[in-house]
């Protein structure tokens, strides 16, 4: 990087009051631990990211410190005054110490804050705040609309609100143009409504939305309608203003007309020109009896009274359940004639619809329609609400999860000449933020009981006791990053989601990009209501560690293999046996405290003398303790137990440390019963003092102990039998005394028993606790500090993609609630969770699949267990480790009776994620051409295994009437042979593996989601382009819509004149230009490296001519 030293020195000199800060420090570079020399003192000079340092106040600048790429390691300690600067690149460190600890602590707070990432984190809380201040105007805007007249004595606007269902959108209505007046009669006419609500007692208009434009006719009929969602203030004293554009510069149109004011109308010439306007009462439609308003269309002008009349705009409530009769012939015949504008965005709205960019990607993705075509798929089942189930039960438990819903409302033409109405809705999550801070919390408690037993290994060697202390310091500091993560979240307000311009934010980087819910609700003549589901997300990756180094599964590789050779500092154990030791380490943390309890309830039910439930307390004391007995019988705790004698002070070696394989462990599992044949661990240090021997005996004194326990309380059940039957006839007094003195020994006779049963178990927990501890200090000594980035980053990935999963599996339960057949299917088998995977293969994308693959592998770990809630708070619980989580799912009391009695009981429900990816934009076809695709098909294949496993097990458990009637076996079948074929074929770019995969996922009954590198761009092509196939071919779309239905939904100009600098997803009001396209296809240049170049000077010189 350049800087002229000119400009740099007369920037030091400036006024002290330029600065940002300044003030005397003393500084010294350091390399590892040690300095290079004696902290100096210098001036310091702080302006932006610049840090001149000078020998005094009056002198020159010696050196500059650019602030970049770079963080501060604040010391804790109070005493200690000093901070360390790092760099990423490598340089090293700047020590620098200040004179006391509140001008350390500003120091560190002004050094931090000074790069440009401190300043995006600054620019960030002030959107947030923005937002918030939005949010809070809008709560109060039914009273900003009235006088003070007509408020009530509760402060509540008084108007007529609309009947509607729970949940249901306040007002739809669709719309149509008849007789339209051009301004030269040759003109064809290019036209689409913009519609604006009037509050009451307010006459500014609020843009609201935009139909979809319809090119070539005087009769345009639209097929996007218009919906208010629940929450919107409207009511029947509401005026909606509908006007008519006709638009003449269609590629600039959107742009131009979303960043003016709403009370103005664009000037003639931006693109479109005004043709007319009318206005409507919302109660006036809504009292119609034919529901249906048919306005005049005026143009006004200055010189006519009223105005003049250039049509007619037909006005059609629309209610999602009723069919509506319309002129189809009319339709079809003039379907040529009638041409509908798809607009491209400029940027994707994330709070609401998808929308589409690049053509490019649209020819990859429409392959998939020629197969759709061709066979007859089921995607979905009927959906009807089940019987003794309202709506209104089922929105608690929602409206935990889903908020903010924004819905498009369309109709199309079926290829029997009837309409079918489609409700498309998009909806964020409050499980966004929850469930990635919930299990933060998690990690905490687990690091922080690591550390704790840690620390009670107690005495060792000083190379072991070094090796503890650095392990411990560094977990220590990792905890303190988890803290802090959380500290920050906690503070998070406004919307419930992050957008993809803040994937690169620290604080957030737990949590999901773009986390929505898509839902397709569509109403055709023939068929019931049905619902389809896609949920969408952002590829879970690390992006703020980025990938200049690869994925996670490149560095868990790699990591590992480096472990093995670091055998001559600590003892290697496979990550197999680190994560037994780890299950040992949780089965005994919870075990342990059920043992002593029911052994508490054992002498209780003694000391009531209650034979009943002196049975039942023994029976969960036995099972307990078996379960804890069991837990113990591995050859790990033996050979760890021998490892962490030999590492204790005073021992001295016989036999050095030499690695041990798996196959050799395993075969002493096969032999431990034969004393004879036991082999002695090679993995760890022997000593011949060390009796092996001694562990099986504390082992083995447990299960003893127990057998006392249960002979003794037999022997007192059998002596109380006997003694009633021969005491039966004498006088009751006596026999009151003597069963008062029988309960007393009872509890005399077993206490000491139980008693040692307990300290047996102890002594259990002691030694297995340090030896299994000792296992996990070897993991983290053996790959400091690499072992614990790892962890971080595999905790990031897994926190993302466990958010989008606990989304999907509620969504999906509550859906399904009265299929008997899938309630059967989730405990009986599992759910299938399939993810389609829209990166490349090239460049950071790859690093992101990796990330991507590891942690939907990781979820195969997660259970899900539904529970019966006891409060109002329906947000879902988490428990558990790494390696093993439960999420306890809270249903209300109406919807837990609807599961089957198995479910109920708490049984665990199992996940099956599979991922199939296929890299459908420019960069694939680099990575195609000049790269490698090996990662793409490594993922394919191993999931088209786990696939084919739980189809294997779905036709094993699962009767073959289980699925829908044209859902047939061999169907599946087919396609998953169809699958195999497609994936071993290795075709560039074969969306077909997506269409596959997809439809085998819908007919198991499964969970979608569409992931892409932000969940924008090409995620909206793929849903938009599933859902247009949906309805051709289970909904009968007329073939000459199909195209056009894809544009409305994918057109932004349906998505209403939202302003940029409303847009949570840009934040920013954007340049009034239309956005540069590649002209020139990439896979054409590629032919000849001279093309390229060619395309390249090309594009330069385009970006270049933009920015001018």
């Amino acid at each position: 990087m350049r800087f002229n030293a000119k400009d740099l020195a007369l920037l030091a000199k400036r006024p002290s009051g330029c600065f940002d800060k300044e003030g005397k420090l003393k500084i010294c570079r350091v390399v590892g631990d040690e300095k290079l020399i004696e902290p100096r003192e210098r001036w310091c000079r702080l302006k932006g990211n610049l840090l001149f340092l000078m020998k005094n106040k009056s002198s020159e600048a010696s050196e500059v410190v650019i602030l970049e790429r770079c963080w501060v390691v604040e010391f804790k300690s109070k005493t200690d005054v000093s901070i360390i600067l790092k760099f990423q690149s490598g340089e090293p460190d700047l020590y620098i110490e200040a004179a006391s600890k509140p001008d350390c602590e500003a120091w560190a707070v002004a050094l931090g804050e000074a790069n440009s990432e401190g300043l995006r984190n600054k620019i960030q809380q002030l959107r947030r705040l923005i937002m918030e201040i939005k949010e809070e105007r809008a709560s109060e805007e039914a009273r900003q609309f009235l006088p003070s007249s007509q408020v009530d004595s509760l402060g509540e606007p008084q108007f007529t609100s609309i009947q509607r269902i729970a949940n249901e959108p306040k007002l739809e209505f669709s719309l149509a143009c008849k007789g339209l007046v051009a301004a030269t009669r040759d003109r064809k006419l290019n036209t689409f409504i913009q519609v604006s609500v009037v509050h009451p007692a307010e006459h500014i208009l609020t843009r609201y939305s935009s139909t979809e434009i319809v090119e070539g006719t005087r009769d345009p009929l639209f097929l996007t309608g218009v919906t208010f969602p629940p929450e919107y203030p409207i009511y029947e004293e509401t005026k909606i203003k509908l006007t008519v554009y006709d638009v003449k510069d269609k590629s600039q149109d959107t742009v131009l007309t979303s960043v003016l004011p709403d009370h103005k109308e664009p000037r003639a010439d931006v693109g479109r020109s005004f043709l007319g306007c009318a206005t409507f009462r919302v109660g006036d439609l809504v009292k119609s009896k034919e529901q249906q308003l048919t306005l005049t269309l005026r143009f006004l002008s200055r010189t006519s009274d009223g105005g003049k009349t250039v049509g007619t705009i037909e006005v059609n409530l629309v209610k999602m359940g009723e069919f509506e009769d319309g002129e189809m012939d009319h339709i079809t015949t003039d379907a040529q004639d009638q041409k509908f504008l798809c607009f491209l965005p400029l940027k994707s709205c994330s709070c609401g619809f998808l929308s589409a960019t690049c053509a490019h990607n649209t020819e990859n993705l429409e392959r998939m329609t020629d197969r759709r075509a061709k066979e007859e798929c089921a995607l979905v089942r009927e959906c009807t609400a089940p019987e003794g189930l309202s709506g209104k039960d089922n929105l608690p438990s929602l409206n935990a999860v889903l908020k903010n819903p924004i819905c498009k409302l369309y109709r199309f033409p079926t290829s029997d000449n009837k309409w079918m109405r489609i409700r498309e809705q998009m909806a964020e999550t409050t499980l966004s933020f929850h469930v990635p801070k919930e299990l933060i919390n998690l990690h905490i408690k687990e690091d922080m009981r690591r550390n704790q037993e840690l620390k009670d290994l107690g005495e060792l060697a000083p190379h072991w006791d070094n090796m503890r202390k650095s392990v411990i310091a560094h977990c220590d500091q990792m905890l303190s990053m988890y803290q802090d993560t959380l500290a920050e979240l906690g503070k998070h307000t406004g919307s419930s989601f992050k957008s993809s311009c803040s994937k690169g934010e620290k604080t957030l980087e737990f949590i999901p990009i773009n986390l929505h819910l898509q839902r397709m609700h569509v109403h055709s003549p023939r068929l019931k209501d049905a619902l389809y589901d896609v949920i969408t997300v952002g590829a879970p990756a690390a992006h703020f560690q980025g990938f200049k180094n690869g994925g996670l599964r490149k560095l868990l590789s790699k990591f590992e293999a480096e472990r093995r050779n670091t055998g001559y500092q600590c003892i290697y154990y496979s990550p197999e046996n680190t994560a037994k030791a780890k299950e040992v380490l949780s089965n005994i943390n919870h075990l342990q405290p059920l043992i002593s309890s029911h052994a508490d309830l054992l002498l209780n039910s003694a000391s009531q003398h209650s034979p009943d439930s002196l049975k039942n307390s023994l029976k969960m004391l036995s099972e307990k303790t078996e379960l804890f007995v069991h837990a113990f019988k591995d050859q790990l705790v033996r050979s760890a137990l021998l490892a962490l004698y030999t590492a204790r002070p005073g021992c001295v070696l016989k036999k050095p440390a030499v690695p041990r394989s798996s196959a050799e462990e395993s075969d002493d599992l096969k032999h431990q019963n034969h004393p004879s044949q036991i082999k002695r661990q090679d993995s760890i240090p022997h000593h011949s003092e060390y009796d092996e021997e001694e562990w099986d005996r504390v082992w083995a004194n447990v299960g003893k102990s127990l057998n006392c326990v249960i002979a003794m309380v037999d022997r007192l059940l059998e002596k109380d039998n006997s003694s009633k039957t021969k005491e039966g006839e004498s006088d009751p007094s006596a026999a009151d005394c003597k069963v008062l003195h029988a309960g007393g020994d009872w509890y005399e006779q077993l206490y000491p028993l139980v008693i040692t049963l307990k300290d047996c178990m102890g002594e259990v927990v002691t030694r297995a606790k340090q030896s299994m501890a000792f296992v996990l200090l070897q993991e983290l000594a053996c790959g400091l500090p690499q072992c614990l980035m790892l962890t971080l980053r595999r905790d990031i990935v897994f926190s993302q993609a466990l958010a989008g999963l606990v989304c999907g599996f509620i969504i999906k339960l509550h859906t399904s609630l009265h299929d008997q057949g899938f309630l059967q299917q989730l405990h009986t088998v599992g759910l299938l969770v399939q993810y389609e995977g829209l990166l490349s293969t090239y460049s950071e994308e790859a690093g992101m699949l990796e990330d991507m693959a590891v942690g939907i592998s990781d979820l195969q770990k997660v259970m899900f267990k539904v529970i019966e809630a006891k409060s109002e708070d329906f947000l879902p619980i988490i428990t558990g480790r790494r390696e093993h989580y439960v999420i306890e799912v809270q249903l209300p009391a109406k919807m837990f009776e609807l599961l089957p009695q198995e479910i109920k009981e708490g049984k665990l429900l199992r996940m099956y994620p599979v991922l199939f990816n296929v890299g459908i934009n420019e960069q694939q076809t680099l990575a195609e051409r000049f790269g490698d695709t090996t990662l793409q098909e490594n993922i394919n294949q191993e999931n088209l295994e786990l696939l084919k496993e739980y189809y294997n097990l779905f036709t094993e458990k699962m009767p073959p009437d289980c699925l829908p009637h044209f859902q047939e076996q061999n169907d599946l079948k087919g396609l998953l042979e169809n699958l195999h074929q497609n994936i071993q074929a290795k075709r560039r770019k074969n969306v077909e593996i997506m269409w596959l995969a997809a439809t085998i996922c819908r007919k198991l009954n499964g969970v979608r989601f569409t992931c892409c590198k932000s969940a924008k761009d090409r995620t909206s092509m793929s849903v938009t382009l599933e859902q247009c196939s949906i309805l051709r071919d289970e909904h009968q779309l007329h073939k000459d819509f199909f195209i056009r239905a894809l544009d409305c939904m994918r057109s932004r100009q349906t998505q209403g004149a939202l302003n940029e600098s409303d847009d949570p997803e840009t934040g920013c009001l954007t340049d009034n230009k239309p956005t540069s396209r590649h002209f020139y296809p990439v896979a054409l240049l590629l032919v000849s490296s001279h093309l390229l170049v060619v395309w390249l000077i090309l594009s330069l010189a385009l970006l270049l001519a933009k920015y001018q």
